[in-house]
């Protein structure tokens, strides 16, 4: 309670002294939904609900639609998050990588009854006005994350900037929304893709609700970074969502194929075996903790048993792998694909000479050095030295695969993207999830990231308004910026985004090959 108590002072307190405008609520910031009414409040002219309850579910079963009530529900609080190991959570070390994971004032509780919750972002109720919908999935891999571990989460900046409605949302995870149980059989056949059937009944909750929020339930973009951008890569080939949105946008995330149930299930059997279960349907696993259940997979992982907590291509939820080939079920869905120049580097400080970098590249690449030095200053002729330890291959090559998948396809367009802009102040450049305070109009919010200098705000504008341009279009060419042609594999349509925006037709390919032992 303490804590919930402290979210609700320091979500207040942060909207006042950003806005300098008094947070109301009352009868002017209730909506009935579907499922019963909940009261709001409103900061300057944007409603938020926090919290909302989109569904229920029993563990390892599928979820449901959640209970109905006729009691007022607050939902002015972020609700729980999903239960995850302690390691995945803020831990007050201080590391170059932290941009505030887990938030720095207070981590929101994990309660797994609790956890199908989700947030929302409006400019106005009811259904006078029907506003284009952005829902956003956050990242973590399938293992650990919420909707708020990041302070740039909040979907306040951007529902005031673009006039439009923002949700985020909380699903299962690890071993709770990932396990493949299906090989128990019985009431166990649909205990797989767990947390990808929670997203897409948050989904159905947008559609059934979300006009009573000012929002368009047939203009939905789903949207999602890292582990966020697999989790939409999957939904793009799940039947169930099907019609339940219009685009979608992976951001590092771009995911070709998942695990296989032959692979997957005999996790399964093993975990009900190692609580000392039997390995059938009759297999009870209610009276155990999270802990508990956790501490089994840690002992199955010490024998070689490895669960790989991801989506299964299971043949029903998930009936072939996402992009090999591009599924059908999302051919008429345009795509906004990118990574970052970066990604997961730890330290890009230190400068280099061409000498230095080349030396560090030979360890690498051994005789195949020249060769690749090569091919990154025919791809980056204005990069200085040291940028060639640290350019990504790995994430750049799987957006580049969804890209050219996409477009094989033969349907709605797809457009990518290389995020190059660098903080002066941050020592990781344009690392992992660099885009995210600028895509989501919140660099206030992300100073100790973005830097928050002058060009960081200048930059936010023209970032955030070609997400929003993709959000209520399906295309992301605004004002501003040069012409920016869908992908096709004839030639390859890049768009570098920096402060200097430029398309480039295959400009990495030599790169890309010299890499592909990386992915």
């Amino acid at each position: 309670m303490m804590q919930r108590l402290l979210l609700l002072a320091f979500s207040a307190l942060t909207a006042m002294y950003s806005e300098a405008q008094p947070i109301t609520a009352g009868q002017h910031t209730r909506v009935e939904t579907v499922y019963g009414p909940i009261e709001g409040y409103q900061d300057g002219r944007v409603f938020t609900f926090k919290g909302i309850r989109y569904a229920k579910a029993e563990r390892f079963m599928p979820p449901q639609a959640p209970d109905r009530f006729s009691e007022l529900r607050q939902c002015k609080v972020y609700g729980p998050q999903a239960p995850q190991n302690e390691s995945l959570r803020w831990n007050d070390q201080n590391s170059q990588t932290d941009y505030g994971f887990g938030n720095q004032f207070v981590t929101e509780p994990m309660d797994e009854q609790n956890c199908l919750v989700l947030n929302v972002w409006t400019p106005g109720l009811g259904n006078q006005k029907q506003r284009p919908v952005f829902v956003w999935i956050h990242g973590g891999g399938y293992t650990g994350g919420s909707c708020h571990d990041l302070p740039c989460y909040e979907g306040r900046a951007l529902s005031d900037a673009g006039d439009i409605v923002v949700v985020s949302l909380n699903h299962r995870l690890n071993v709770l929304g990932y396990a493949d149980l299906t090989g128990l059989g019985g009431k166990y056949a649909q205990s797989v893709n767990l947390g990808m059937q929670d997203i897409v009944k948050a989904l159905e909750w947008v559609r059934d609700n979300i006009d009573r929020f000012g929002g368009n339930p047939a203009e939905v973009t789903i949207a999602g970074q890292s582990g966020g951008g697999g989790k939409v890569s999957t939904l793009l080939a799940m039947p169930s969502a099907k019609g339940l949105f219009k685009r979608a946008i992976v951001q590092s995330g771009s995911t070709l194929r998942q695990a296989l149930p032959e692979k997957t299930r005999p996790f399964g059997i093993a975990l009900a075996q190692e609580l000392g279960q039997p390995a059938t349907a009759e297999a009870d696993f209610s009276k155990y903790t999270y802990e508990e259940l956790n501490y089994a997979v840690t002992r199955l992982a010490q024998r070689g048993i490895r669960s790989g907590f991801s989506p299964v291509v299971d043949g029903t939820i998930l009936p072939q792998h996402p992009f090999e080939p591009a599924s059908p079920v999302s051919k008429d869905v345009p795509m906004l694909i990118g990574t970052d120049f970066n990604e997961f580097t730890f330290d890009i400080s230190k400068d280099m000479t061409w000498a230095e970098a080349e030396a560090a590249v030979r360890q690498r690449q051994g005789d195949k050095a020249d060769q690749y030095v090569a091919a990154f200053k025919k791809a980056y002729p204005k990069a200085e030295p040291k940028e060639m330890t640290y350019v990504d291959t790995g994430f750049r090559a799987g957006a580049v695969r969804q890209a050219a998948a996409k477009a094989a396809q033969g349907g709605a367009p797809a457009y990518l993207y290389l995020f190059t802009w660098k903080p002066e102040s941050n020592a990781l450049g344009a690392s992992h999830g660099m885009e995210l305070p600028f895509m989501l109009h919140n660099v206030s919010l992300q100073r100790e990231m973005t830097g928050a200098s002058p060009a960081a705000y200048k930059f936010e504008k023209l970032i955030s308004s070609i997400w929003l341009s993709f959000i209520k279009t399906g295309n992301p060419n605004v004002k501003g910026l040069p012409k920016w042609e869908p992908y096709n594999e004839e030639t390859g349509v890049t768009m570098i985004l920096d402060n200097q925006c430029e398309p480039r037709q295959h400009h990495d390919r030599e790169l890309m090959e010299m890499s592909r032992s990386i992915w």
